[in-house]
């Protein structure tokens, strides 16, 4: 297994220098109302799932499913344990969801329950689990050309604890046609002493396959080939499989490694996971949050390097030139090593280790006042600059104008959100840049540009981050607009700027406006909490316990 580490390089012509702010439109959106004949099986977080990844993972779940395959068709699981289907294909004349699959056991009698998971794995088959910790692959045949049509399980499985379904994929390969599905649970950690720092929980990740072992011509019968686990500290932001099953892309705040393969325990995961191309079949590509983070001023640099916890100052190797610095612990590859962006002066400079975790170290500029654009000359991709509170005040002031509400946060590159575009590509996901949002594509077959940047909402990092009760954030296929949905009633779209029909002035700056981006807010006729939200180019679908709405975002 094969672990590889790349930076994520912005396309500067996606970025608009010039945006100004989002101007409020009061053109009503249309709201269409779908009343549900029976509630949705939401699942409510137990007093003994207190972790943020227990929040994270199944308290802000998305509910509602979209085919990637057929725009404006969207699917729930109801308390019934019916999967529903709602395809749209007038506003003014929207029927009632209709039933493609009845789960025949009743998941309520699992006393650990989670939410049933719904993941589209072809044009043809879906995933789905129903939280109690079965598994189906059902046969769905063409949605697009009937939607109505029952769907047929051909695997259904127990695959132990309780899970959610994370991604899916289908392939064929050799004639043999196989399904990739990737699980998440979060389990009480054996390893874990109660009197030890942690929440006593720890994630895992369960890749399985499912073959068909069938001989030409014989009916299809398919069954588990390959299960291999992974285990973490965090819930990821994101998780996928390549497209042919060749491997696994995760996003985490912590790393994950592999610890079994077909019920066999790996000695050595950490080691393993180098030499499992053949064990274990495809190699993951991690993406984890920075290293390092490095703040300025005219004066000196800070720098704050992730150590392992429990950090003595005897593990610890420093080395610091005039142009070069190397951090790192004893044994291990350096952290933090490169070629200084300007001369330092080393004796003036020192390190201390602070919460047994990090090592903070205070570089001494040799030449006073010029500011730096990067820590290491080219940059290293692991480290991420944070500005000083000066710094974010008058940035501050200068964005006021973007939003009316307050702001809280403006220095690292948040997770956003991750999104279905193109069925034959991976999911694609939002991350925050300075006062923007940028999307990424995984590209897993091109590695010179691992993961490309496809598209920008303007301001929208610094907006979302003003809007305390957002619960989902999501965008269309075509990048028109960007959505956010609060816990309660109210969703905001920010759409792409766009030309003008009158002649508009810019009064401070005299000089003529060409585009301008519109806000708008809807408020939806409903109390209830919002369960799933998601876009396509010309709707918006949002669920609730008791209703989906359908908001007609573009013509």
């Amino acid at each position: 297994m094969a672990v590889s580490n790349y930076s994520l390089k912005v396309n500067r012509q996606f970025l608009d220098p010039s945006f100004e702010s989002y101007r409020l439109s009061l053109e009503p959106i249309p709201i269409y109302n779908v009343e549900l004949d029976a509630a949705v099986a939401e699942v409510k977080l137990k007093d003994s799932q207190y972790t943020l990844d227990h929040v994270r993972a199944f308290g802000m779940y998305n509910y509602l499913h979209i085919d990637p395959w057929y725009e404006d068709s969207v699917f729930f699981v109801d308390c019934k344990g019916r999967v529903l289907n709602l395809t749209v294909t007038l506003d003014t004349a929207l029927g009632k969801p209709i039933e493609v699959f009845h789960m025949p056991s009743d998941p309520t009698v699992c006393e650990e329950r989670l939410c049933a998971s719904l993941s589209f794995t072809s044009a043809t088959w879906a995933s789905l689990s129903d939280g109690a910790g079965r598994l189906y692959l059902l046969r769905t045949s063409m949605r697009r050309e009937n939607c109505s049509l029952k769907w047929e399980p051909l695997f259904s499985e127990e695959m132990g604890e309780p899970f959610t379904i994370l991604h899916s994929i289908s392939h064929v390969q050799a004639g043999v046609h196989s399904m990739e599905v990737l699980l998440l649970r979060i389990q009480k950690d054996p390893s874990s002493d109660s009197d030890a720092k942690g929440s006593g929980y720890s994630v895992s990740l369960e890749w399985i396959t499912v073959s068909n072992t069938a001989e030409q011509g014989q009916e299809k019968k398919y069954k588990v080939r390959k299960r291999k686990m992974l285990r973490g500290k965090s819930v990821p932001h994101y998780a996928a499989l390549e497209p042919q099953g060749k491997g696994l892309m995760v996003a985490s705040e912590k790393p994950f490694v592999f610890t079994h393969v077909d019920g066999a325990l790996l000695e050595q995961p950490v080691a393993q996971a180098m030499e499992m191309e053949s064990s274990a079949g495809g190699s993951m590509l991690q993406v984890i949050d920075p290293i390092y983070f490095w703040q300025q001023t005219i004066e000196d640099i800070t720098v704050s390097v992730r150590m392992p916890e429990g950090i003595t100052k005897d593990d610890v190797v420093f080395k610091l030139s005039m142009e070069n610095v190397s951090v790192g612990v004893q044994g291990f590859a350096p952290l933090l090593e490169g070629q200084l962006h300007a001369p330092v002066d080393p004796e003036a400079s020192a390190w201390i280790i602070k919460d047994e975790k990090s090592l903070e170290v205070t570089l001494q500029k040799r030449s006073e006042g010029p500011m730096w654009p990067e820590l290491l000359t080219g940059g290293d991709g692991r480290g991420e600059f944070l500005m000083s509170e000066e710094q974010t005040a008058l940035l501050n002031e200068r964005l006021t104008y973007l939003t009316t509400e307050d702001m809280v946060n403006l220095g690292s590159h948040q997770y956003l959100f991750t999104v279905d575009l193109n069925p034959s590509e991976m999911p694609s996901f939002c991350l925050r840049h300075d006062v923007d949002a940028l999307l990424w594509q995984p590209r897993p077959d091109q590695p010179s540009i691992m993961w490309e940047h496809i598209a920008t909402f303007n301001a929208l990092g610094y907006v979302q981050a003003s809007k305390r009760d957002k619960k989902f954030a999501t965008c269309p296929p075509n990048f028109s607009y960007a959505a956010l949905g609060e816990c309660l009633r109210r969703v905001f779209i920010y759409r792409q700027p766009s030309p003008v029909d009158t002649v508009l002035f810019n009064r401070m700056q005299g000089r003529q406006v060409g585009q301008v981006a519109k806000q708008q807010v809807a408020s939806l006729e409903s109390n209830n909490i919002v369960l799933g939200f998601r876009a396509t180019n010309e709707r918006l679908f949002v669920l609730t316990s008791n209703n989906l709405f359908v908001l007609k975002i573009n013509n």
